[in-house]
């Protein structure tokens, strides 16, 4: 790969940059996928080359409807530091390549409906227990958008209800807040601990977009990827210590894939998660077992445009001496109003939860945003 100083048009640019490069010059609005594909037909399949083709993507998309110089520079730059400083820098040209050079307007909305995501418990876009790696907002790489939520979860022993919101910038980078509250009802007693005893928590979560576009790149099985992460404060931590967990907060991080098949109406998402919560950290973090990497898989079919059902299965630790935790799974169904409200409607089962089995209830979620 060699760089230039030549200044010329974007695609003679591409031209010389990857060689050789096949860009067709009646196609220019779509040079960032003769981009992708060159980077393919030369084998550069290493993270440190998804990123960078990331970089010069958003550039070239930015020079099909604005100044190309602008994008030109821009691209220019990623190269430039990019040779210098190794994957650090580049990461952190992805992330200011992103944002809108000064030439560039704010724009909202621009997604297809469900693009986004709804929202899962932990904040962040997704399904209803899993994240992908969709960002959340309707925002395209022009601009910036946001969602709000509210999800209640009726268990035959427990209620869990989640609030938060999120906000997505240039379909890069998201970050997020959600509070959960699992109130233990006429359990609480049971347990010992107090008939309504509610035990809650902090979410707070970052996902950054490394490659991949799951509307856009239609014509590649490479999916979109993005890796995040969450940060969980609970509520009664000498409580918590009591029930055997080592912490009442702690991190997990994931990284997540997603495609969307249009030809076939079929939305496909793969979570690893690197965890030792306990019920999702409501119970705290650690206790018998070390933190792991555990699997997470969502699975939707588009049956129009705005309905999409599907079903989810998640697998967690099991560190409580007194209780066992069983993995989750739920069946969905997710309806989109308009481009600023949707609805999920899911069947969830939670299994074990505190030594109360069969813990199998309806969940609901309202999601609003722009």
């Amino acid at each position: 790969m060699t760089t230039t100083s030549r200044t010329g048009s974007p695609l003679e640019f591409v031209t010389e940059t990857v060689r050789p490069a096949n860009a067709d010059p009646d196609v220019t609005a779509h040079m960032a996928r003769i981009l992708n594909k060159n980077f393919i037909r030369y084998d550069l399949e290493t993270l440190f080359y998804k990123i960078f083709n990331s970089a010069l993507q958003t550039a070239l998309k930015f020079s099909c409807e604005n100044n190309w110089f602008d994008a030109l520079s821009m691209a220019k730059v990623v190269m430039k530091r990019s040779t210098k400083s190794g994957p650090p820098l580049i990461i952190i040209s992805v992330l200011l390549g992103a944002l809108p050079v000064e030439a560039q307007s704010i724009d909202t909305g621009g997604k297809l409906s469900l693009t986004r995501g709804v929202t899962s418990v932990d904040g962040s876009g997704g399904g209803g227990v899993v994240p992908w790696a969709l960002i959340t907002g309707n925002e395209t790489e022009r601009g910036v958008g946001a969602t709000a939520f509210a999800t209640y979860v009726s268990l035959p022993d427990y209620d869990l209800t989640t609030y938060g919101g999120a906000v997505g910038f240039y379909d890069r980078f998201e970050v997020s807040y959600a509070r959960q509250e699992f109130d233990t009802g006429e359990t609480g007693a049971k347990l010992g601990i107090g008939e309504g005893f509610t035990f809650g928590q902090d979410i707070y979560g970052a996902k950054f977009r490394l490659f991949g576009d799951a509307v856009i790149d239609q014509d590649t099985w490479v999916p979109q990827v993005s890796v995040g992460g969450f940060y969980k404060q609970a509520d009664h931590g000498g409580l918590l210590g009591a029930l055997g967990a080592e912490d009442s907060e702690g991190y997990e991080a994931y990284i997540s894939a997603s495609k969307l098949l249009l030809a076939h109406s079929l939305l496909v998402n793969a979570t690893l998660r690197y965890t030792d919560a306990n019920q999702n950290g409501l119970l705290g973090f650690g206790g018998q077992h070390d933190a792991s990497v555990y699997p997470e898989v969502s699975v939707g079919y588009l049956l129009t445009r705005k309905l999409i059902i599907g079903g989810e299965f998640r697998a967690k630790p099991d560190n409580l001496a007194f209780a066992g935790e069983d993995d989750w799974f739920d069946l969905f169904a997710a309806y989109a109003f308009n481009e600023h409200v949707t609805l999920t409607a899911a069947y969830a089962d939670l299994g074990s939860i505190a030594t109360f089995d069969d813990q199998r209830g309806f969940y609901l979620s309202l999601q609003v945003g722009f």
